[in-house]
């Protein structure tokens, strides 16, 4: 069952269309008023993927369907897009027993102990994660692969839920286990090795992309000693899953299986400056630590099509030179 495929008999459940528990404090009354404007924008989406795509069981890159990305994937689509944008599905076809291999190879247990202890932390308000049933073992045999594949790499906290996601996406645990080694090893090479380098950069650069849109802003949230290190860890390593709404966080991937990372550090800078009067108005670091939660969780982020139009409209030019440059000395100054 899909959000976009039963909307109207999801408005008021307990769980939502992907397993998770709304809980208590779920904002009814904003996700309501957002389903009552997107369900049609998701009927329109549909039907230009699918003169698109036709009966294709694969797409290609093209202009069109990067344009098309930035505004959603449907649901019914998704997994196949991301498993080609991404090559995910080509290299399924190439190494059509790599996984099951892995997975019958004898396992080192300093490797797989790490996975076992995260297992139940991940996705615990999720149905599907919870008990014996559901995509736990998956999950664990996906978490597993990977780490015995990028034995220096091995496992990294975060990938849990990275992964835990895609399972729910995809329901495949094979294609979660390729669509996962794609994303560490080429969209995000770095991001997940064990010195976190490239991530402590990654917030770094977050913190300059501030200082050069919103001087005032960035120059008020030092001075009460915030520091960046503290606020985008989680961001970037669980790439927004389990930090916003999920039907915002498959709207960033969607970009992100397509153009790559430059879409988390938009959905950041967003994320704070469209907050930028109550982040300004915090006199000291508890209190900005407390802003710093709450704006992944707002109204606005729940109606993701606006969201993401914000990302890309209202937050002006990201240069891949300029962003380039300045990531590369954000990586001089992390030892």
């Amino acid at each position: 069952m899909s959000r976009e495929s039963t909307p109207s008999n999801l408005l008021r459940s307990s769980v939502d269309g992907y397993g998770f528990n709304k809980g208590e404090n779920f904002d009814h009354e904003s996700y309501d008023e957002f389903m009552s404007r997107y369900i049609s924008v998701l009927a329109r989406r549909a039907s230009r993927w699918q003169a698109l795509i036709g009966h294709k069981t694969r797409v290609s890159k093209s202009r069109k369907v990067k344009r098309y990305c930035r505004k959603g994937i449907p649901s019914e689509y998704r997994a196949m897009i991301w498993m080609s944008i991404t090559g995910a599905e080509a290299r399924i076809r190439a190494n059509p027993n790599t996984y099951r291999n892995i997975l019958l190879s004898q396992r080192d247990e300093h490797l797989s102990e790490p996975i076992t202890m995260d297992l139940h932390r991940t996705f615990p308000d999720n149905i599907y994660f919870t008990g014996t049933e559901g995509f736990r073992k998956p999950l664990n045999n996906v978490l597993v692969a990977l780490a015995h594949k990028n034995i220096e790499r091995g496992y990294c906290q975060g990938m849990n839920f990275v992964a835990g996601m895609l399972l729910i996406v995809l329901k495949d645990e094979e294609k979660a286990f390729w669509l996962m080694d794609t994303l560490i090893n080429g969209i995000l090479p770095d991001f997940y090795a064990p010195d976190m380098r490239s991530v402590k950069a990654e917030q770094e650069l977050l913190g300059e992309i501030i200082r050069w849109k919103a001087p005032e802003l960035h120059a008020h949230l030092e001075s009460i000693g915030v520091q960046w290190f503290l606020i985008g860890t989680k961001w970037f390593l669980c790439l927004f899953a389990d930090v916003m709404p999920v039907e915002t966080v498959l709207r960033i991937w969607d970009c992100l299986f397509y153009e790559g990372p430059k879409i988390l550090l938009r959905v950041a800078a967003t994320l704070i400056l469209q907050n930028s009067s109550k982040l300004q108005a915090c006199k000291n670091f508890s209190q900005a630590m407390d802003a710093f939660k709450e704006v992944t969780t707002s109204a606005s982020c729940i109606d993701c099509h606006e969201f993401m139009k914000k990302c890309f409209d209202e937050l002006g030019p990201f240069p891949s030179a300029k962003i380039s440059k300045m990531r590369e000395e954000c990586l001089k100054k992390i030892y």
